[in-house]
């Protein structure tokens, strides 16, 4: 039992002193349901004793397949009252991912989602319905009590999942405890102070959006979460709810520079706007450094496993255009396919590890890919001659054309800068020839492959221009800015 720890302070009790501090300030609303502090406090007590008793104990993981809503937030917090860990997981995933996804996380309870299969199966293996209890997220919980529970420390206090360029899932068990001291002890370093107002735009299955939201409650924020992200409405939450504390993904970053006049809306309140998920093209960078401020702008990289991250703000950036800061966080080193490390300018694979030694995370479903104590997660970049990390590709997505290297964000970054173009994906497919070649698949209408081309051999030396091009008309990444280039690869190497 992890009860009465000394050094410890359980969420549920921050939870219990913020609401006691300022009851009726607001805590969490979704447009449709706002929560003030208090509320938040007596109604995850209620939701809590509803989970115990279908069976939830301390140290048990719970999938959360909900919505972005209230209610989510709620979930986590409630499952923290239990001292169990919130799993949360894509409402939207199809039966068998959802099964997979269960099979790993093996949960003592499934809220919100629908039943994994009927009559119990999971794909072609039998299962129980009794053995994965699933409530509804609609459950009612009016006739619970809503006064404290006792206080208990999870052994976690996150466990998202991530199924990374290969699409199987793993999940990703954090190495803190659900305790304040360790929870906030990077919210300084986020820049997410006391009491502020924060926006979250993403889907909260992933990680940094679930993450900083937890974070920005702890620490006294009203959370206002988006549904579904609208680059206009967004820009209306943060001025009418005065939002301190943005998050964004450069997805999002360059819908939002494409709206008529995205400079109408008022932004004085932002204090930071912070990004990650994916290398951000130049050109949407410097229209957000225009239109929040270099000092507000921040970018954060790092993986769900948070050995080690870098971190930059809009001034550094400018100084070091296309970096993604220096390691703030663990160490980081560039090394070559027989793990020599790479001096400054040559691109290699990043590996990590962390400075302490003491482990950041545990998977289920998957092992960490080690070598000499440095773990990595496939991303490939080099540091420049001032220390400053700058991001290719992931290594399952680079190309290989003619025996040189094609990173597919560069490629795609060029794409996504011509006006007519929403978003891009670029993938390498078989030749005979060179091995591979580049295929660009682009959210644009199909009239403006002429003057795309163009734009493109304007800007990328020949073995990197697209040989093939394919229009499409639906976006290519979900909202939280996320492509899997290896599904959309697998759809198209049997033509």
């Amino acid at each position: 039992m992890l009860t009465n720890v000394p050094d410890a302070t359980p969420l549920s009790t921050r939870i219990r002193e913020l609401a006691a501090d300022r009851p009726d300030a607001p805590a969490v609303s979704d447009g449709d349901t706002v929560r003030t502090r208090a509320e938040i406090d007596a109604s995850t007590n209620r939701l809590a004793r509803a989970f115990a008793e279908r069976g939830v104990r301390q140290g048990d993981l719970v999938s959360i397949g909900l919505p972005n809503g209230v209610r989510h937030l709620e979930t986590s917090v409630a499952v923290w009252k239990l001292g169990a860990v919130p799993q949360p997981v894509s409402h939207r995933l199809p039966p068998d991912e959802l099964a997979a996804v269960l099979e790993v996380a093996d949960p003592s309870l499934v809220y919100g989602l629908r039943p994994p299969h009927p009559a119990g199966s999971a794909g072609d293996r039998p299962r129980k319905p009794a053995d994965r209890p699933w409530v509804p997220g609609d459950l009612d919980t009016d006739g619970y009590p809503s006064d404290p529970l006792p206080e208990l420390v999870g052994p976690s206090w996150k466990a998202p999942t991530s199924g990374g360029s290969t699409g199987r899932p793993k999940v990703i068990v954090a190495g803190q405890r659900a305790c304040t001291e360790e929870v906030l002890a990077r919210a300084d370093g986020l820049r997410i102070d006391r009491d502020g107002v924060m926006l979250c735009t993403a889907p909260l299955h992933h990680n940094a959006p679930y993450m900083f939201s937890l974070m920005a409650l702890l620490q006294g924020h009203h959370v206002v979460i988006e549904k579904r992200f609208d680059a206009q409405r967004t820009l209306d939450l943060v001025e009418r709810h005065r939002v301190t504390w943005l998050y964004v993904v450069p997805t999002m970053m360059s819908r939002i520079l494409r709206l008529p006049d995205p400079g109408a809306s008022d932004l004085s309140s932002l204090r930071t706007v912070l990004h990650v998920g994916a290398p951000c093209p130049p050109d949407v960078k410097r229209g957000w450094l225009d239109l929040a401020g270099p000092d507000v702008v921040v970018e954060l990289y790092s993986g769900t496993e948070s050995q080690a991250g870098t971190f930059i703000d809009g001034r550094e950036w400018l100084a070091h255009p296309g970096s993604v800061g220096r390691v703030t966080r663990g160490e980081m080193s560039v090394r070559d396919e027989d793990f020599a490390e790479l001096p400054a300018g040559e691109t290699g694979e990043i590996w990590m590890r962390t400075s302490d030694g003491v482990a950041t995370y545990h998977y289920l479903g998957a092992t960490p890919e080690e070598r000499d104590g440095w773990e990595t997660l496939g991303d490939m970049g080099h540091f420049d001659a001032d220390g400053y990390l700058h991001l290719a590709d992931r290594r399952t997505d680079m190309i290989l054309v003619g025996g040189a290297n094609v990173y597919p964000a560069e490629i795609e970054g060029v794409l996504d800068a011509h006006p007519d173009v929403r978003g891009s994906a670029v993938i390498g497919l078989p030749d005979n020839d060179y091995g591979q070649v580049v295929h660009a698949i682009v959210h644009a209408s199909p009239s403006i492959e002429d003057a795309l081309r163009e734009h493109v051999a304007a800007r990328l030396t020949p073995y990197k221009t697209p040989r093939t091009y394919e229009f499409v008309d639906s976006p290519l990444r979900d909202d939280a800015g996320k492509v899997r280039r290896s599904a959309l690869r697998d759809e198209r190497v049997p033509r």
